[in-house]
């Protein structure tokens, strides 16, 4: 992909580009129309090439748990077992008395990641979480 820039232009209700120049503004100094136009169109081609099976993905998957649930610890162990070629890395931190938060770092085709998530996802004693995919976006 070319590093050149070209122009193009966009039309679209004044509403919607005032919001826009809203979201423009919060992004920062650095940040004018056409950096985060560029900036939204790497997020839907990430977004698109990670839905395509076979894909190759980075993931990070943030749960927060019980620790004191039923041998939740030792099914979440269970399941990075399983899965250790595909999981780079964990951080455990203690939130309080019975509630942890873990960031599980993982790597693999995007069904596979999606697999694993949802098997922890699932374990009972996780409250909530969610998981963000991306790709190396090399083209991007």
């Amino acid at each position: 992909m070319s590093n050149d820039l070209m122009r193009f232009s966009v039309a679209m209700p004044e509403e919607l580009l005032m919001r826009f120049d809203q979201l423009v503004a919060r992004r920062g100094l650095a940040k004018n129309r056409s950096e985060v136009v560029r900036d939204l169109v790497r997020d839907a081609l990430v977004e698109d090439e990670c839905a395509t099976p076979g894909t190759e993905v980075m993931g990070t998957l943030t749960i927060v748990f019980d620790h004191h649930a039923s041998d939740v610890q030792e099914k979440l162990h269970n399941i990075q077992h399983d899965y250790f070629g595909n999981i780079v890395s964990t951080l455990h931190v203690h939130l309080d008395q019975h509630h942890c938060l873990e960031v599980v770092i993982l790597r693999g085709e995007t069904g596979l990641v999606q697999t694993i998530a949802n098997l922890i996802l699932g374990t009972k004693g996780v409250k909530n979480g969610r998981l963000v995919v991306t790709t190396a976006g090399e083209g991007l």
